[in-house]
């Protein structure tokens, strides 16, 4: 049984470091058509940059899975204001008031739960057998 148990450990890890390999090349695909259309254009817009820094967010993500194994439940808040405060630039002219506040407001919402998530970690910090 114990066997059986490490087989299926190692084969889902195999399969973690493959999804995680298949999520850092196509991410770097992605970064190489954005910049080629940035070179094609002649012109870097903000929306470019943002859209840069997350593809980055993401890259960090995969490298620190890969490091310690855990994925801190911040990273893809972070990218997800990232392409939230992207959208508003993107589309500020076509959105409505109401459209923009929601927008606008989620943000804040996302920002206040990686602050209680922040005060959570350092005011009840995991125990090592919690996690272990």
């Amino acid at each position: 049984m114990n066997n059986i148990r490490n087989i299926g450990h190692k084969a889902l890890t195999w399969t973690q470091d493959v999804g995680l390999l298949i999520i850092a090349v196509s991410t770097l695909i992605a970064v190489g058509f954005e910049v080629s259309s940035m070179v094609e254009a002649k012109i870097v817009t903000l929306a470019d940059l943002l859209l840069l820094f997350i593809y980055l967010e993401v890259f960090a993500m995969v490298a620190i899975y890969l490091d310690s194994g855990k994925l801190p439940v911040r990273m893809p808040l972070y990218i997800a204001i990232v392409a939230l405060a992207r959208y508003l630039i993107l589309d500020m002219k076509n959105l409505d008031t109401w459209r923009m506040l929601g927008v606008a407001g989620t943000a804040l919402l996302i920002a206040v739960a990686i602050l209680v998530i922040r005060f959570g970690h350092s005011r009840y910090p995991y125990r090592e057998k919690d996690h272990g």
